[in-house]
């Protein structure tokens, strides 16, 4: 998964690289670097993973695909090794109890500041979400997007959806009763109106850049990430004017012109076509 690349050094603490360009460092070795008590290790890690800490994206415990993984070794296979992202890294540091943890935090500072430029979008990743901004004024692909964050949430919970209504109204930013309070000092009736439905009144571009979130929140992408897109989708739809269409039970040629091959993309989370730029 992860190749042994160094992407730099500070003593022994080693950043791995995988194919799709993710910096990550082994709880083994941070553990390790940190001069923490061996004998301590399977106990110091279950604490990492489960404890509270302020992402970027809110205070929260670390999230299984997002920010660790588990890392198959040879080694010892009576020692569970992980796969922990710079920023949970970071934050495990900062929060440890090493004498040396300052240095180390420092650094891991510094890498995550160039974790955060290689975010900045190609000239290729631009055009595809100029693309998705027309896409998603599709209902077909909103709904698509929703189901497939739903899967993916599922997936990282062991299959537990009960909290996933609060999850995508904190990813989001708002949740269906601030759109309902938005709705009445409008002075509009929410009687019998979906949170879709609603929105189209209050902000119908807020439909694609959710759309949007949730397509790359479903990708497995980061909250920040997945936001900063569905801004930029959200911006390139209100210039467009894009038009939301319910395409659900109308025949497509009624429907705007969007690219066609995106849109099956999209619904069937196909990412070989123009969604491979962000993989």
């Amino acid at each position: 998964m992860y190749g042994q690349q160094n992407l730099s050094n500070i003593m022994e603490l080693q950043v791995l690289i995988s194919k799709k360009g993710t910096k990550v460092v082994t709880a083994t070795n941070l553990h390790q670097v940190l001069q923490l008590p061996e004998h301590h290790y399977g106990t110091t890690v279950r604490k990492w993973l489960n404890d509270v800490y302020e992402f970027r994206d809110g205070i929260r415990k670390p999230l299984r695909m997002q920010d660790f993984a588990h890392r198959k070794t040879n080694d010892n296979p009576v020692l569970k090794d992980y796969y922990l992202s710079v920023e949970l890294a970071k934050l495990i540091t900062l929060n440890s109890k090493s004498k040396v943890k300052q240095k180390y935090a420092k650094w891991l500072f510094s890498l995550e500041d160039k974790v955060e430029n290689a975010e900045l979008l190609t000239k290729e990743q631009v055009l595809a979400v100029l693309e998705l901004s027309r896409a998603m004024g599709l209902v077909s692909c909103q709904e698509a997007s929703e189901r497939q964050h739903l899967k993916t949430y599922e997936e990282r919970n062991e299959g537990n959806s009960s909290y996933w209504w609060k999850h995508r109204a904190e990813v989001l930013g708002y949740s269906i009763d601030k759109v309902k309070g938005k709705m009445k000092q409008l002075g509009k009736s929410i009687h019998g109106k979906s949170q879709r439905q609603m929105l189209m009144q209050i902000d119908k571009y807020e439909m694609i850049r959710a759309g949007v979130v949730d397509l790359f929140m479903g990708m497995g992408k980061s909250e920040r990430y997945a936001r900063n897109l569905g801004d930029l989708a959200k911006i390139f739809a209100n210039e467009l004017g894009v038009e939301i269409f319910d395409d659900r039970d109308t025949l497509s040629a009624f429907g705007p012109q969007v690219n066609p091959d995106l849109v099956q993309e999209v619904k069937q989370m196909d990412t070989g076509g123009y969604l491979s730029v962000w993989q």
